[in-house]
């Protein structure tokens, strides 16, 4: 039976890695069910301050990853209006795929920073922060799913 569930949990890790990039997928969470799944084997045994810190770890990344897109459109010089276009473009982004998910944020800042009279160039500069701050959270996302293979490995 360890063995199976064993393979489960790195099954898990590998989907969870693949929902880093794949939109609908939570990589993150996914991957540290995988860890909860191992734990549940002979062979596996994470203290729990180590199964506490990746499950706090889970649910910030999984906050950021809706975060740092606004964050980047305000870094680039966008206003409150491309924020929230960013932030309200991640959500409708979801519903139409990895298109969606990478186009929502920066469609959306370029639209709320052309509603608030921008110009247009100034608008798409706040939209590639966006964008910035998309490629930033899928990296965050891989780095946290990459690092909890890696303890699962080495808890065998």
């Amino acid at each position: 039976m360890d063995i199976f569930l064993l393979i489960i949990a790195f099954l898990f890790m590998l989907i969870g890695i693949i929902g880093c990039i794949v939109p609908g997928l939570p990589g993150t969470p996914i991957a540290y069910a995988g860890m909860w799944i191992a734990q549940a084997t002979e062979r596996v045994d994470f203290t729990w301050q180590t199964l506490l810190i990746w499950g706090i770890v889970t649910i910030v990344v999984s906050v950021l990853d809706y975060v740092i897109p606004a964050w980047g459109t305000k870094r680039y010089g966008g206003t409150r209006w491309g924020v929230w276009g960013s932030t309200i473009g991640v959500f409708i982004g979801l519903f139409f795929g990895a298109a969606g998910v990478i186009l929502g944020p920066l469609v959306g800042a370029i639209i709320g920073e052309l509603m608030s009279g921008q110009e247009f160039s100034k608008a798409l500069k706040a939209g590639w922060g966006s964008f910035v701050g998309i490629f930033f959270g899928t990296i965050i996302k891989l780095i946290c799913c990459g690092m909890m293979t890696v303890a699962l490995i080495q808890a065998l």
